[in-house]
Formats: structure tokens, C-alpha cells, sequence
């Protein structure tokens, strides 16, 4: 139990009879598994979907499914009828995505298209996850409505699935976000939190890189917002993300401060030192727009962070 900002973030359930029933794709993933766990604490009735790795959730029902068959979305959303499809599945790793865009393509663009032609049958509202790819970073700061500019071929896959979405007839929300971070389970890819962290508690010299900026965003928080999003009757894009726009160097110093590390382990160093194909720019999203319709901000690192610290001893998504 932590606050978000004056309010319980496990506040009470809200009332609904019957419940609604929420099918969220690559529920095994970091941001699924939340987001799952968050929503059955409010009374909806939660699937999952996985692909390659099983991830056992209490009180949820999962599902195995891969996107870009066709005919198993069909088929899956038909028989469970969802009122609502939370779309988190994504190959977001852009070396790969750059590396082989044919894979990209089928997951990130045809996946999509599966799952929307699938709830079209049944008008269902979609919450499709997006980055802060989808721009360019030639902006100091970036709002909901400045038109998107992707640099990079897995920014250019998620800004299609935002146009598949968004001209798809259905209510939808389009959340665009960046660098989640928590504490994860077992088969999800660490985040750099844990990445830095890993390297910090064997006292080994941790190398990042100064020249990328981010706006981290904390799991838990995520979860919340779209939560209270979710509730509202508007089809509409948001920015989803922390208020702290730091880069690489500065996010693992202060990592090491609130773990009682020793920061002089943090050394920076430049992206243009490592050969990579994808082309990556610094993208401040402005969460100006999420923070005023909700009344509240999300944490900054420094919180998120203390929190994590916290709940060290559960090796797992916090709730």
C-alpha cells in the first residue's frame, strides 16, 4: 500500500454488477502483469494473454496466443467477448526492430490489425500502449497533439498501430509512454533500474550513457492512470510518463544515491561509442494533459525510486 499523491494507490474497489471483463495481450510481460494485477483489485474480470512464457496471476484467467494468427485472435476475442482489450504486446527491442523489420512488421503492425478487426465485431474499446518513439526529439517537449515524426523502424511499426487504431471506428485510448520501470518478475526483462542495480551490488563499474535523455515512468503509476483513464468516455491520445526528463547517467547516480550505493561505480559514457543501426532521439513527453484531467502527478524517480527501495524484499512487479 503506497499513496499517489494524497490518495490511496490501493484505493477501494469501485462497484460494478456485473464485472466488466478486461482481456490484456502480453499480460506476461513487465507492464502487462501490472496493469493485470492493479485492475483485478477493481472488480473486473481480467485475461491474459502470453506467448512464449506462462506467468501464473491469481484470480485471472491466461491465455496462450500469438497476434499474428489470425484466425487464434478471432477466435479468442469471439468467445471471451471483452468489453474492453488492453493491446501491450510488442516486439519494442529497436535493434531488433531495425535488424528485422519483417518480424516488426508482423507483430507491431498485422498483430495489431488482428486485434482491432477482432473487436470490431463486438464494438469493443481499445487501450493501445505506444512510446515516445513515435518522435523524432527535434522538439524540446513534446504534447499530445504535435504531429508525430518516428526516426526509427520500430517507432515507425507503433506509429501505424496508432493509426490502425485510431481510425478503427472504436473507442480508444493511445497511451504513449516511456522507460517503465518496477521491480520485475521472473522471464521479463530487467529494466535499467535493475540492470544498474545488478552491476552496483557486485561493486561493478556501471557504464551509461549521458547523451540519452528519458522520461521515466513508474509501473505502478502507469497502471493507475490508465485505470482512471479507462473510466473515461473519450477517445482520445495521452501522455503517460513521469515529470523527470534526465538522462542515463544522471537516472543511475541517483539509483545508486537511494540504494546507498557508491556512486564513483557510475561513469558515463556516449551512444556514439557503440555501433547501433537504430537511430534513437531524446524525447521530453509532456504529461501536462494526464496530470491536469486526473488533478494529481505522477512520481518522480526520486519517489519511484524510494518506493522500489521499499519493497525490496518482493522480487516483483509492485501493485
Amino acid at each position: 500500500m503506497y499513496r499517489f499523491l494524497n490518495q490511496e494507490f490501493c484505493e477501494a474497489p469501485s462497484v460494478r454488477d456485473p464485472k466488466k471483463v478486461i482481456l490484456i495481450t502480453g499480460g506476461s510481460g513487465r507492464l502487462g502483469n501490472n496493469l493485470a494485477r492493479f485492475l483485478l483489485k477493481h472488480n473486473y474480470e481480467v485475461h491474459y494473454t502470453f506467448n512464449t512464457f506462462p506467468c501464473d496471476i491469481s484470480e485471472s484467467v491466461q491465455h496462450k496466443l500469438n497476434i499474428t494468427n489470425k484466425k487464434e485472435v478471432n477466435k479468442l476475442i469471439k468467445r471471451l467477448s471483452p468489453d474492453l482489450v488492453v493491446h501491450t504486446s510488442a516486439v519494442t527491442d529497436l535493434e531488433l526492430c531495425e535488424n528485422n523489420r519483417k518480424l516488426a512488421y508482423e507483430v507491431n503492425v498485422e498483430g495489431t490489425q488482428n486485434i482491432v478487426n477482432a473487436c470490431k465485431e463486438n464494438n469493443t474499446k481499445i487501450v493501445y500502449i505506444s512510446t515516445s518513439n513515435v518522435f523524432s526529439g527535434d522538439k524540446n517537449i513534446y504534447y499530445e497533439n504535435d504531429a508525430p515524426t518516428p526516426s526509427n523502424y520500430y517507432a515507425f511499426t507503433k506509429l501505424m498501430g496508432e493509426n490502425i487504431v485510431s481510425k478503427s471506428g472504436l473507442p480508444f485510448l493511445i497511451l504513449r509512454t516511456d522507460q517503465l520501470y518496477s521491480w520485475t518478475n521472473r522471464n521479463e526483462k530487467k529494466t535499467f533500474v535493475e540492470r544498474v542495480l545488478d552491476k552496483l551490488t557486485k561493486n561493478e563499474l556501471v557504464k551509461v550513457f549521458a547523451d540519452w535523455y528519458n522520461t521515466p515512468t513508474f509501473i505502478p503509476d502507469f497502471s493507475y492512470v490508465t485505470h482512471k483513464l479507462i473510466g473515461k468516455n473519450k477517445s482520445e491520445v495521452y501522455h503517460v510518463v513521469g515529470p523527470d526528463y534526465v538522462n542515463r547517467y544522471e537516472w543511475a547516480l541517483e539509483i545508486a544515491d537511494v540504494f546507498g550505493y557508491d556512486k564513483a561505480l557510475v561513469h558515463p559514457t556516449l551512444s556514439t561509442e557503440v555501433g547501433m543501426k537504430a537511430k534513437r532521439g531524446n524525447v521530453h513527453l509532456s504529461n501536462a494533459k494526464v496530470t491536469r484531467e486526473l488533478g494529481a502527478k505522477l512520481l518522480g524517480i526520486k519517489e519511484g525510486l524510494s518506493l522500489m527501495k521499499e519493497r525490496k524484499d518482493k522480487q516483483c512487479c509492485l501493485e
